[in-house]
């Protein structure tokens, strides 16, 4: 009987380990082919397209600190986050004056964003440009905290959200929000 038991749990350890494992390398397969489409977006240039579709693919999030391109994309639902870097229907673009704000996962579009720190750079690239912004606040909210979400204008605020804690497992209670205001 014991015997049967360590054979039941290997096994069963083994499909899960297996099934993580696809569903990782699917989630990296996502992200890349949105950072392709993402670049030839950018590459085609100077469309100020500032309306999109749920799930299209609309620039990338640049972060130089941790060397990372991360496609942006439309929409805050698990598929487009499994993708790239949600843009929260409703909230501003770039040079509209207002508040933006972006989500990801942290254990994959974000991994890595517990080393930024104030005064770090986002670059937001469209189509119609280039915006750098630099983190000048940071707060940890409830993950069903919504009030973080709201105008800024005439102030132009880059509002970037991802779980919280970043070596969470599971489904984290808290949410990591950076403030990040134009360079000029």
């Amino acid at each position: 009987m014991k015997k049967t038991l360590i054979y039941l749990f290997l096994i069963i350890g083994s499909a899960l380990t297996a099934y993580s494992i696809v569903e990782i390398r699917d989630s990296h397969h996502q992200i890349e082919d949105r950072r392709k489409e993402a670049r030839e977006l950018l590459r085609n240039g100077a469309d100020k397209k500032l309306v999109f579709e749920q799930n299209e693919t609309i620039g990338l999030l640049s972060v130089p600190k941790i060397n990372k391109d991360i496609p942006i994309i439309e929409g805050t639902d698990n598929d487009q986050l499994e993708a790239g870097v949600g843009h929260y229907t409703g909230t501003a673009f770039p040079g509209q004056k207002d508040q933006i704000v972006l989500s990801g996962h942290r254990d994959t579009v974000f991994r890595n964003f517990d080393q930024l720190k104030i005064g770090d750079i986002f670059t937001v690239k469209l189509s119609y440009g280039d915006f750098s912004y630099e983190i000048y606040d940071t707060k940890i909210v409830d993950a069903d905290d919504l009030t973080i979400i709201k105008t800024t204008s005439p102030e132009e605020v880059l509002t970037v959200t991802t779980c919280y804690p970043f070596t969470y497992i599971g489904d984290a209670p808290e949410r990591f929000v950076f403030y990040a205001r134009p360079i000029n």
